[in-house]
């Protein structure tokens, strides 16, 4: 069972192995969490079937890892002093974003494909996606040489579309949303008598996402918290059946966006539930509604799913670009983002958080650095209004020289509803050093008798 715990205004959704009531702490504030019979249900895993399910084993997954070495990376463990230092945790950072293709969904595109037999890869396989899982499925059929078909929607970023192209997939463009394109690969599945690759709903898709669990446990014996991203479950589903099979100690949360939380409402609901998505930065996770099989793991071997906002991912993948070097995608940046933002009920504990991939659309990249500065309080836009006299400019631009502000641009408008005659309308974009410096900026301009308006 699982069940909703409040802190603030936040809400933490928690599966616990234990019967008593624990005490869990988020942001200074306690909150209960009771707890569920998981560890009887874990104790299930060892059946064929539970509620019409085939059931993993760890010695599928360990197939998977066999049957993929040498093509997929053994992703690095790297250890993290800053996120360590902010979090109060030690924290280590699996780096999937260095994986073949850009990401972790590789891993369950091969094992998937496979798994087919002769006569299924003849007629070759087929897939709905305008990213990372495109890619996975394209390369591991073309290391297969399998024919490979792969729908996307018109509107995906011609990136994506050359990347899968490059790996010798033919390339579908049909529908504006992927909804279309989703329906039309099922048409051209049952016309063509192809394979379709689910993108998480699919055992041996699991199967290939839990490899990334054992990796880890060799990696980092004593880990205490893995973290992962969530959208469709597929890696969460994975990751927590392979780590709690080897160390049932090991507490393992989902992450996702409050733009889209869908895993959240099936938590809610006790099912899948189909949920209206906002656009998210962090489109990889962007699933309006989980899988019924990726449920089934999830409800059965996580922990707990958390949500972080827009503005936290943005700012924690500059964080990793500047400190780590690392360029992530915002799905990638979720767990770390929850570390940062003290979403989760823990300190003091060994964490492994899974950088998910580094797919990030070029075009996007100087959109979401300059979204992140803007989060961290280094970039700002003000306006005010001054007398159209010379030397009034100059006198603004003294002050702001003194407090050590950087222009960045500026724009000087005369026509205005608020802006009489005489008056000169004045936007500033500018450098800060943080979220203080722009209030010493502001304070400042108002005590010098000028009307201030900031924009975030």
């Amino acid at each position: 069972m699982f069940s909703a715990q409040r802190c603030g205004k936040r809400s933490v959704f928690c599966l616990r192995a234990r019967v008593e009531i624990k005490k869990l702490c988020c942001r200074g504030q306690a909150m209960e969490a009771p707890s569920h019979h998981a560890a009887e249900k874990r104790r299930l895993a060892g059946v064929e079937r539970k509620d019409g399910f085939l059931m993993l084993t760890l010695k599928d997954i360990e197939q998977a890892r066999a049957k993929m070495k040498g093509i997929v990376h053994e992703t690095p463990l790297e250890h993290s002093q800053t996120f360590s230092r902010l979090s109060g945790n030690e924290v280590y950072m699996k780096l999937e974003n260095l994986q073949k293709t850009g990401s972790f969904k590789v891993r369950g595109s091969f094992n998937k494909i496979m798994s087919l037999t002769d006569e299924e890869r003849a007629r070759g396989v087929i897939a709905a996606s305008a990213g990372n899982h495109a890619q996975g499925v394209a390369y591991a059929s073309s290391m297969l040489h399998i024919p490979c078909t792969i729908v996307m929607p018109k509107g995906a970023p011609l990136s994506k579309i050359e990347a899968t192209k490059s790996y010798g997939a033919e390339v579908v463009l049909h529908g504006d949303v992927f909804d279309e394109s989703l329906e039309y690969a099922l048409e051209l599945q049952r016309k063509r008598g192809m394979t379709f690759v689910h993108p998480f709903d699919d055992l041996a898709v699991i199967a290939g996402q839990g490899t990334i669990g054992l990796e880890l446990i060799e990696q980092l014996p004593d880990v205490d918290v893995v973290l992962c991203p969530v959208g469709g479950g597929g890696l969460l589903a994975g990751l927590a059946f392979t780590l709690k099979q080897l160390k049932p100690s090991i507490d393992v949360y989902g992450v996702e966006s409050s733009a889209c939380p869908g895993m959240t409402a099936a938590i809610r609901h006790k099912q899948p539930v189909a949920i209206a998505a906002s656009d998210t930065i962090a489109d990889g996770i962007a699933v309006k509604k989980p899988g019924n099989l990726t449920y089934q793991y999830i409800e059965q071997y996580v922990d707990g799913v958390v949500c972080v906002e827009e503005a936290e991912i943005s700012r924690t993948m500059l964080y990793l670009l500047e400190r780590n070097k690392l360029l992530v995608e915002g799905s990638a940046a979720c767990p770390l983002a929850a570390l940062l933002y003290q979403k989760l009920p823990f300190r003091g504990k060994k964490v492994a958080a899974v950088l998910s991939g580094g797919n990030v659309d070029v075009t996007l990249i100087s959109r979401i650095i300059e979204r992140g500065l803007v989060e961290a309080g280094r970039f700002v836009t003000f306006t005010t209004v001054i007398s159209d006299k010379p030397g009034q400019l100059n006198k603004l631009l003294r002050i702001i020289a003194e407090l050590e502000a950087n222009v960045m641009s500026i724009h000087h408008q005369r026509i205005g509803a608020k802006v009489l005659p005489g008056q000169a309308e004045i936007h500033f974009s500018l450098e800060t050093k943080n979220e203080d410096h722009i209030q010493q900026i502001y304070q400042v301009l108002l005590k010098e008798g000028y009307d201030v308006q900031l924009y975030r």
